[in-house]
């Protein structure tokens, strides 16, 4: 290669490394903004990034465009590796035309996304831009549609990852809205169909970026995001975090961790429940002690309180947690919690990640909000996505197990293939004060103390509903087993399950409750 060529290839890579500009990348900067290879190299294993497409420029001759270009076109493309396993990675680049989506920037993305699917491994998108370009009209929304495809095609095959760390706008969100888990950054970045302005105009609300669409709103409000982070390293650092819970596709098992058995036993678990079953409790604490020390990673921790779902680790093995949360609403099952869970048990399922279920819960939430809001779907969806999965699935009543509720969350009618109960547990159709009032109506309406006979009927209801033993003569509950042995019991379980297989009836596919 001769001198003159070599300085051409040396000029056209700085200029691809300076994006739009240093003035550009020091207003990123001041934003409290990392740039687009930055967070590249924060979030790849040192010096393992390959970049792809790098000197693509835009072919847009409309409006002045021509005039300017930028190499690599406001997205960074390529792969690398996250602690040894190999991951495809878009950053786009905020500083080349607010990292607007052009042909070219949405064929570099396609690429990737190709290569993912055709390598079985992991897609990582860090957004960060302004929406389609303009100046291009439908060649960027045809882009859009085309990775809006590509997501689809992909979801249930490779784990696919996005990070909003900056605006995320109209055709923007839809992407990360396909992907498995999306996380944002709080203060600096915001996602929205229709930004402050827009709906100023057609609704006359008066709603700043933060409010309708930031990190907080969407974590709280809508659900949309599963992580708030206080910054785009701790966003990097969950990331990587998350991914290690995953295989690398559909066809392989999570990874691993070494684990050296010791004393199972958890004394702990034999006092966590209140003496009074109406008084609440953080499953956390459950979860803690049935896991291996400090493996639990909450997801959507924000949203639907009333129940926890994370992944976690067990004798090593990565495994999947649904728990019921007594602390909010006494752990009823809800439209947002229904919806929640439902998700996360597909995302396990897809990548055979086993699920745990502990379960603590009064019913579904009465009310008409909850009804007219179509409470029946959306608890459907839960109760589907426990029936289509195939994975290992073990369920432990701890205390409460009401009602539909009790079907829904993965009961042996279900297909659970281990469920046992502490000696608490009560499992009936509703609470014993409750079918009391129903059973025995007419006997404490002639009594001549009412209460007194509605204390007795209730008593008399616990004795035969209000415990385990009924289901577990029934083969409903496989054992009944004391707290502290709970750790010990699933271990020994997921082992005997880890080479379950399913065949399910042949079909295209089935028809969620959406």
């Amino acid at each position: 290669m001769s001198f003159k060529n070599k300085e051409q290839l040396s000029q056209k890579i700085n200029e691809a490394l300076l994006g739009g500009g240093q003035h550009r990348i020091d207003s990123q900067h001041k934003k409290g903004k990392l740039t687009a290879r930055e967070r590249i190299h924060f979030l790849l294993d040192e010096g393992s990034f390959e970049e792809i497409g790098m000197l693509v420029t835009h072919r847009s001759t409309d409006f002045g465009l021509d005039k300017e270009k930028y190499p690599g076109d406001g997205v960074v493309t390529g792969y690398g590796h996250i602690n040894g396993r190999l991951v495809y990675v878009f950053s786009q680049d905020f500083t080349v035309f607010g990292g607007s989506l052009s042909e070219t920037h949405a064929n570099k993305i396609c690429r990737v996304m190709d290569m993912a699917l055709q390598n079985g491994a992991p897609v990582i998108g860090l957004n960060d831009s302004g929406g389609a370009r303009i100046q291009e009209g439908v060649s960027s929304l045809g882009g859009y549609a085309d990775i809006f495809y590509r997501n689809t095609m992909a979801s249930g095959v490779v784990p696919q990852i996005s990070a909003i760390m900056g605006p995320c706008a109209g055709g923007a969100v839809y992407s990360p809205a396909i992907t498995d888990f999306t996380l944002m950054v709080e203060n600096t970045s915001y996602m929205f169909v229709t930004g402050p302005n827009v709906v100023k105009t057609v609704t006359h609300e008066q709603v700043s970026s933060e409010e309708l669409g930031g990190a907080f709103t969407h974590a709280t409000k809508s659900g949309v995001t599963h992580f708030t982070c206080a910054n785009e390293v701790q966003a990097i650092t969950y990331i990587k975090k998350l991914l290690s819970f995953m295989p690398q596709n559909c066809e392989e098992e999570p990874f691993q961790l070494p684990y050296t058995a010791t004393e199972e036993l958890r004394p702990n678990l034999n006092t966590i429940l209140p003496d009074n079953v109406s008084q609440p409790y953080d499953v956390r604490d459950v979860i803690s002690q049935v896991a291996d020390t400090e493996s639990f990673f909450e997801v959507h921790k924000d949203f639907a309180e009333n129940i926890v779902i994370g992944f976690a680790r067990l004798a090593g093995k990565s495994i999947g947690i649904v728990a019921n949360q007594p602390m909010t609403l006494a752990g009823v099952l809800d439209i947002h919690a229904s919806k929640k869970a439902a998700r996360f048990v597909r995302f396990c399922d897809c990548f055979n990640i086993p699920l745990l279920v502990l379960e603590d819960v009064p019913g579904f939430l009465p009310g008409t909000d909850q009804e007219w809001n179509g409470i029946i779907t959306n608890g459907a969806k839960l109760l589907y996505a426990f029936c289509e999965a195939t994975v290992p699935r073990i369920t432990v009543i701890l205390r409460k197990a009401y009602g539909g509720a009790y079907d829904v969350m993965n009961s042996k009618h279900i297909g659970a293939d281990m469920n046992y109960a502490w000696p608490n547990a009560e499992i009936a159709v509703m609470g014993a004060k409750g079918a009391a009032e129903i059973i025995f109506k007419r006997e404490i309406a002639g009594a001549a103390d009412h209460q007194q006979k509605w204390q007795e009927k209730e008593a008399e209801y616990s004795e035969i509903f209000a415990n385990p033993y009924r289901a577990a003569e029934r083969g409903f509950i496989d054992e009944v087993i004391e707290p502290a042995e709970t750790r010990n019991k699933l271990i020994k379980a997921f082992k005997m399950l880890n080479k379950k297989v399913v065949n399910n009836p042949r079909k295209k596919h089935g028809n969620i409750p959406l």
